[in-house]
């Protein structure tokens, strides 16, 4: 089989394709269908009037109503992701679950004092991008706030604990580096996982450094990887693309990108001292979506965080107060 080839789901399982407006243009949203006759819902996706439709449609085709809900469960906090949450926590009242430290960003995110439209876009000017690009990544950072809203009333779930979800138990596994306190739910007894962004099919997750957040998320995503590499998975059920096998095979896949971009970002910073926005730009493109240059800004970001704890590279801070980094001599 090949590895991109969709995989038939088990019949207590169904994903919904809620739309997103970024390039990967859907988040797979999940139904798994409980004993007593409800469902639980697994990433809504964002909010917008046309996904509050998509699920009025998918429900009614799936013989449902919004009284079918039972529980709503997140792998993380990000727009596309946690959006709808409170929308459909207001319509069903059903209770919403993600771990404690995925709330604490959602809040840090979008909570009433967060100020981390203006925090990143400064971030990014010390390292080295135009100010103009910064504004417009502030005005992008700004956008999310109708797709996240209402925030919902969080019931914890931690890692380690089990939930029942589609007449089964699953194992919340949280690992860090593409969004901390990210769960993703492991079914022993039918190896399977639902695995949110952790672990994707075909691209590689966002692994991204902002200030205020995890300081090495490079390093959290990591060792999340191998410790969800060590799972005996058959399926598994990811927030984007396609369901898929060989999730293991994928995880080593994972690793061994990273430290490719590793050592080819330590290559160009051995050539002359360079500032992240160069880099990224060397990187990835010059002809890159707002939306795609912050991913790329923050993922350069995040790897030279890893090469300056491997003590590889150094962080050099100029007298304009801007940062370069330069070899480690």
């Amino acid at each position: 089989m090949k590895r991109s080839e969709a995989i038939t789901m088990p019949e207590y399982i169904q994903r919904v394709k809620i739309t997103m407006s970024f390039p990967l243009r859907w988040v797979n949203s999940y139904v798994l269908h409980e004993t007593d006759g409800t469902v639980t819902i697994v990433d809504p996706g964002p909010r917008s009037s046309e996904t509050e439709l998509e699920w009025q449609e998918a429900l009614a085709s799936l013989g449902l109503s919004f009284q079918s809900i039972s529980q709503i469960v997140l792998t993380h906090h990000h727009p596309d992701h946690l959006g709808l949450s409170g929308w459909l926590q207001q319509k069903t009242g059903a209770p919403v679950r993600m771990s404690s430290r995925s709330m604490k960003e959602a809040e840090y995110m979008w909570g009433q004092d967060a100020t981390i439209n203006v925090v990143l876009p400064e971030y990014y000017a010390q390292h080295g991008m135009p100010a103009d690009k910064a504004r417009q990544i502030h005005e992008h950072m700004e956008s999310f706030d109708s797709q996240i809203m209402p925030l919902p009333e969080i019931t914890s779930i931690e890692d380690g604990e089990w939930l029942e979800m589609g007449g089964q138990q699953w194992m919340a596994v949280e690992t860090g580096g593409h969004a901390p306190g990210h769960l993703s739910f492991y079914a022993p007894e039918t190896r399977e996982i639902l695995c949110g962004d952790a672990v994707l099919p075909q691209i590689s997750p966002n692994v991204s450094l902002q200030p205020g957040s995890d300081s090495q998320p490079l390093l959290s995503y990591m060792e999340g990887v191998h410790r969800l590499g060590a799972l005996d998975v058959e399926r598994a059920y990811p927030g984007h693309r396609n369901p898929f096998l060989h999730f293991n095979e994928r995880t080593v896949h994972l690793l061994a990108h990273h430290e490719e971009r590793l050592q080819k970002m330590a290559e160009r910073v051995a050539e002359a001292p360079v500032s992240a926005y160069d880099l990224c730009l060397f990187m990835f493109s010059d002809r890159l979506s707002t939306h795609q240059l912050r991913f790329a800004m923050s993922e350069t970001l995040a790897h030279l965080q890893e090469l300056v704890r491997r003590g590889l590279v150094v962080q050099e801070e100029q007298r304009d107060g801007m940062f370069l980094f330069n070899i480690k001599k």
